[in-house]
């Protein structure tokens, strides 16, 4: 019989989803694709390879496996409009897990992702305005309200990056309760946090071919004393964190403040930027009035 995901971890972006899924494959009984962010269900080209190639993706799996993915695409709005309509055709019954962090401290992680990826080119303060998904992307309450709409707000868990990092254990037994896993799962703290922002190396098409050309690699390791390789690598490194400027940092919390506001009401806290690292260390495990919210979204007109 096929199988399709249990549950999903659908962001946010740079909320160290990568760990969360590592520590999950980890788990004995929980079986997570290959790749980890197959964006099946946010991605025309990939979602056009249909429903039996998504599927395959879950063939390693034993009959008792939990089954899941981690797709960060899935909560990029506006980007990626049709995601919520495909996952409420092909996973009806699945469970959404959400992981958010400081929100201004999540959009300078992506920045400097984008900028690795030669999306992004100008100045941090000017990128916010001329590249909107920074902010977007940090709009939380903004990026759940579609899935609260169409699943309820019952199969969604939020999970706080700063909670995942102070307590890890407890979290991650939290994350399991809610997917329904039956064994005591234990955190490895040999799984370091992947994919450090700032010690990435920027793009290059030239470099990338060079390094990577076969025999290459070994010769270069043989022949170049690493303290030379590094300093030629850091020809394309960010050579220190970007800083926002004051005048930046008043519009982000303007916007993003607002979303806030809107998280914490489901929360049952006072959230805003400036508070958010503090406040959210003392959050509930889930939202605060699950019935209220449901009634709230069932009413409201269901995702197009």
């Amino acid at each position: 019989m096929s199988k399709s995901p249990d549950f999903i971890i659908i962001g946010a972006m740079k909320c160290a989803t990568t760990t969360l899924h590592e520590q999950l494959v980890a788990q004995p009984g929980i079986f997570m694709t290959e790749p980890k962010e197959p964006y099946f269900f946010s991605n025309d080209e990939i979602y056009s390879k249909g429903w039996q190639w998504y599927q395959s993706l879950y063939a390693g799996a034993q009959p008792e496996d939990i089954c899941g993915e981690s797709s960060t695409h899935y909560t990029k709005l506006p980007t990626y409009p049709k995601t919520v309509k495909r996952l409420i055709r092909h996973v009806p019954n699945a469970r959404f897990i959400y992981v958010m962090r400081d929100p201004v401290d999540r959009l300078v992680s992506q920045y400097i992702h984008e900028w690795t990826q030669r999306r992004i080119s100008s100045d941090i303060n000017q990128a916010i305005y001329e590249f909107p998904p920074l902010i977007e992307y940090s709009r939380y309450s903004m990026q759940l309200a579609p899935y609260f709409r169409a699943f309820g707000p019952e199969r969604v868990l939020p999970v706080f990056l700063e909670k995942l990092k102070s307590n890890p254990q407890a979290e991650l037994e939290r994350v399991c309760r809610f997917i329904g896993y039956g064994q005591h799962p234990v955190w490895n703290s040999d799984l370091d946090q992947r994919h450090v922002s700032s010690d990435r190396t920027r793009k290059s098409a030239w470099r990338d071919a060079l390094v990577e050309a076969p025999g290459l690699r070994q010769i270069r390791r043989a022949v170049v004393p690493k303290p030379v390789r590094n300093w030629v690598r850091s020809w394309w490194q960010m050579k220190q964190r970007p800083e926002l400027s004051e005048k930046a940092l008043v519009y982000i919390k303007t916007v993003l403040d607002k979303d806030l506001d809107i998280l914490g009401s489901w929360l049952g806290l006072d959230l805003n930027c400036d508070n958010f690292k503090p406040t959210v260390l003392n959050s509930p495990e889930h939202w605060i009035n699950i019935q209220h919210l449901a009634e709230q979204f069932s009413s409201k007109e269901m995702v197009s």
